[in-house]
């Protein structure tokens, strides 16, 4: 038996029949499909073509390892590859070949073998000259039509469907909505919290599934008839595609419209101090608008994120995972580490880590929480200004071998565990090289930063200390001249001018990448959808794959229903932006809608093959800031339109691919996601005013409970400098980051310049794990996280992605999502837990005062001194730079 061999309860090899999406040959039980199992002997399909029994030349063991391939799906190929011709392979490879050349996900192996196949005209004419090439070639085209190509969708996405089982019930709706609502109200409250806690919707999956099970067991079949279709409170088994429903629901509503930090800034006394911000209709039309403008552009998306295979969505195999847990009755037996048999089922793994992560968070999170902030290199001199500013993991750069033994610092930047390890590792080797430049920055005192904290998301003055906005603006916040020239120009941290470099060099790499690397399928996407256009068949080579071919039995949403939506969302902005004094021009909405056609198909690509979404907030400030200089509530505007419409359209594909993936109908999708989203809109604007009003000293260092509103501190940053004084003050001609705006065109040379390397070293396969635009989303990580925050992920991804996938197939396959997802849900219901119980009023509860919740915490670490260690000091009455009056205004 192989490493990869997979064995069921009774010990013997079942694979699944080859199947063609079809229903036949899968016994129905239940709603559930029992597969049978082929009665060949292993290694043997009958009726192979090829003459001479290509299966005694060709040991299986070494196509499951050169193909990435478990047995299970290796029969299942087999079964279906003997009805393939030679050129339906050559064909079928030859798109293969197109989409996914460039694809770092696509094994190279494979790849190799797609091109040596192709190349070979001799294959036409003599066939029994490469039998085993051949064979192979059958096997992967199999794959592709009869599954995925990728085996981390194999390991849980299911090939098979049955379209009666019910998704959209009435129990459905209203567990769905329930936990939208709970995951809001907590998601929003611990937002301004450092660092924040964010319950995902894996802790809905997780309470779903005991309570689904009860309504299945104690409701009655009672309902109503409605269009002709049957709807009950307990329509039977609380079956997989209703429990993923839920998921998907409550994975809507757990966020807030970006508006809110809109509302923050505007309404706090120490920002804009804008009384109208409070006002419940105002933040209600500006928080849908934002939130469902995205959703009337998700249209556009499908042909181009959702049916390519290519799309894989790393995101969304955690939860399938999670999901096949719960809903498989298969156990099937895997070898492992230690040339041991593994037998324990997914479900029993998901509830023992569950537990174990759900009690070890109370030692990082309270007991001892320096177990979190591991940053014991600054124990030994806390006030040592170098030791702090390499090594600290509050103020510094984080450079530390073993900073946490937190899981949820771990997952800050990223889950190791749900993302392949190139982008890991590319994120990491991007955040090594911009932590170089930050350094020297820092150390030379280039552009001042030598009077400012190494690491800081925050805006100072010429002075050192932060930036009083007020200096700088009339009472209706709108810059003023002579105010501005008399106080002092903005400056910025080491930190957070690396931030800024990155993301002007990142914007044009996504392009220009995906230009090079991706065109084809693109210009396939875009024939897509002028075929939809015109009534035609919208269906293209790449897309026939198994799970498009499953999902066609389904009606699709029309697009007038995101076009209703994209006109409510529109009306909405108007309405907000014209009912009250916001000095800001309606034509902010089109813009975001322009710049949402411009990236979404690029940013959405990316992250459909990385796991690693290129934000546009920092493009839309940068506009935004020039086209209404001095006006920071115009230019936060202009950002939350140009930002938030992408970035919604393409979180709504994710959800698509998501629904795709489970067979889930898109009609029942659509309707999943936008009501939970206007759900969730009143019930964050609702704790959103409790927290303004009634939580006190929040967003100040006084605050309780490390209330000190981070996200908020750097959205306030970027109006400071994107809106009241403006980028062109800044980064333009004269201003102190003018060198900076070299970003940009060097960010375009990045992809180019690793396409021709590749191009010159065709022969160097580990060029194509190389990402650009990866790389330097990987210095968009500071300020105020730092190297603490990614180093950990490097192990942990290389242990799950490539020790154990290489070698061990079959059981990272049955377990690494599973586990994923039960650290997740463990620490989150810990974390309220703790809050509620612990934290939420520490003058009547207590905090555990010690030595283990105080250390992290001392001289140039202390929470409430981030000024207190600088390289450069000033005098009093000293200011460093240009003084009033000898700076541009």
């Amino acid at each position: 038996m192989s490493a990869h061999s997979s064995i069921t309860k009774d010990g013997d090899v079942g694979p699944a029949p080859a199947h063609d999406g079809s229903m036949d040959g899968i016994h129905e039980k239940d709603g559930l499909q029992d597969h049978g199992s082929i009665q060949e002997k292993p290694g043997v399909v009958a009726g192979q073509v090829i003459e001479g029994d290509v299966h005694d030349q060709v040991h299986d063991e070494d196509v499951e390892i050169e193909f990435n391939v478990t047995e299970r799906d290796l029969y299942e190929a087999k079964a279906m590859a003997d009805a393939m011709s030679l050129a339906d392979v050559r064909s079928l490879m030859d798109g293969v070949l197109k989409i996914h050349k460039n694809d770092p996900n696509f094994p190279q192996t494979i790849l190799n073998k797609t091109i040596e196949f192709l190349e070979n005209k001799d294959i036409v004419e003599n066939p029994q000259n490469y039998e085993e090439l051949i064979y192979e070639m059958k096997i992967e085209a199999a794959l592709i039509t009869n599954n995925s190509p990728y085996s981390e969708v194999r390991a849980v996405v299911d090939n098979h469907d049955d379209v009666n089982i019910p998704s959209l019930t009435i129990r459905t709706w209203i567990m769905g909505l329930a936990f939208a609502i709970i995951l809001c109200f907590v998601n929003q409250l611990f937002s301004v919290r450092w660092p924040a806690i964010n319950i995902s919707s894996s802790v809905a999956q997780l309470l779903a599934y005991p309570i689904g099970k009860a309504c299945e067991r104690f409701l009655p079949d009672v309902g109503f008839t409605l269009f002709g279709v049957r709807h009950s409170l307990n329509p039977g088994r609380f079956s997989k595609k209703e429990h993923m429903l839920i998921t998907i629901m409550a994975s809507c509503g757990n966020g807030s419209p970006y508006t809110n930090n809109i509302i923050w800034i505007q309404y706090l006394p120490d920002f804009f101090n804008q009384a109208y911000a409070g006002q419940i209709l105002y933040q209600l039309l500006i928080g849908t608008s934002t939130s469902l403008i995205g959703y009337g552009m998700a249209g556009l998306t499908r042909r181009f994120l959702v049916y390519p295979s290519y799309c894989v969505w790393p995101q969304s195999l955690v939860t399938i995972a999670m999901n096949a847990a719960f809903h498989d009755d298969a156990n099937m037996q895997v070898e492992g580490p230690f040339k041991r048999i593994y037998r324990r089922s997914r479900y029993n793994l998901f509830l023992w880590v569950f537990l174990a992560a759900f009690i070890y968070y109370w030692f990082p999170a309270y007991i001892f929480t320096a177990l979190s902030v591991f940053n014991w290199p600054t124990w030994i001199a806390p006030d040592n200004l170098m030791l702090t500013a390499i090594t600290g993991m509050n103020h510094g750069l984080g450079i530390n071998p073993l900073p946490t033994f937190d899981w949820n610092v771990v997952m800050t930047i990223q889950n190791p565990l749900n993302i392949p390890f190139f982008s890991t590792l590319n994120q990491f080797l991007g955040m090594v090289v911009s932590g170089f430049a930050l350094f020297a920055i820092w150390f030379t005192n280039a552009f001042h930063t030598g009077y400012l904290p190494i690491n800081s998301n925050q805006v100072f003055d010429n002075t050192g200390n932060l930036y009083d906005i007020s200096m700088a603006v009339d009472e209706h916040s709108h810059y003023d001249p002579a105010k501005y020239g008399s106080y002092s120009p903005a400056y910025l941290g080491a930190g957070n001018i690396t931030v800024y470099m990155f993301f002007f060099a990142v914007y044009p790499a996504t392009i220009v990448y995906v230009m090079l690397n991706h065109r084809h399928e693109v210009l396939l996407g875009f024939k897509n959808l002028w075929n939809t256009i015109r009534n035609k068949d919208p269906s293209e080579a790449q897309y026939k794959d198994i799970h498009n071919r499953l999902m066609s039995k389904y009606p699709e949403v029309p697009e007038w229903w995101f076009t209703i939506l994209l006109v409510i969302a529109v009306g909405c902005g108007l309405w907000g932006i014209l009912g009250w004094e916001t000095y800001t021009t309606p034509g902010v909405i089109f813009y975001g809608l322009l710049l949402c056609i411009v990236f979404v198909v690029p940013i959405g690509i990316v992250c459909a093959i990385t796991g690693v979404e290129v934000t546009l907030n920092v493009l839309a400030e940068f506009i935004g800031g020039s086209v209404v200089p001095g006006n920071a509530l115009a230019m936060n505007f202009f950002k939350s339109f140009g930002y938030v419409t992408c970035a919604s359209a393409i979180s709504f594909a994710g959800d698509l691919k998501l629904g795709h993936y489970v067979k889930i109908p898109p009609r029942d999708m659509f309707w999943a996601q936008v009501i939970p989203t206007l759900v969730s809109i009143f019930v964050s604007i609702g704790v959103l005013n409790f927290q303004m009003n009634d939580i006190p000293g929040i967003c100040t260092a006084k605050a309780p409970n490390r209330m000190i509103c981070p996200n908020n501190q750097t959205f306030f940053t970027a109006s400071v400098l994107w809106g009241t004084i403006g980028p062109k003050k800044i980064f333009g001609a004269g201003g102190q980051y003018v060198a900076l705006m070299a970003a940009w065109p060097l960010g375009a040379l990045v992809p180019l310049i690793f396409w021709l390397i590749r191009k010159k070293f065709p022969g160097q396969t580990w060029l194509r794990q190389i990402h650009p635009v990866v790389l330097l989303y990987g210095g968009l990580n500071w300020a105020p996280m730092n190297m603490a925050y990614m180093w950990p992920t490097i192990p942990i991804g290389y242990l799950s992605w490539i020790y154990l996938k290489t070698r061990f197939l079959d059981f990272w396959a049955k377990y690494n999502f599973v586990l994923s997802a039960a650290l997740s849900v463990g620490i989150g219901l810990a974390a309220v837990i703790i809050f509620f119980a612990l934290q939420y009023d520490p003058d009547r509860i207590g905090t555990l005062d010690w030595w283990g919740n105080t250390v992290s915490y001392q001289g140039c670490e202390a929470w409430d001194q981030p000024d207190k260690c600088r390289l450069l000091v000033l005098e009093k009455g000293q200011h460093f730079g240009p003084g009033p009056g000898e700076f541009p205004v």
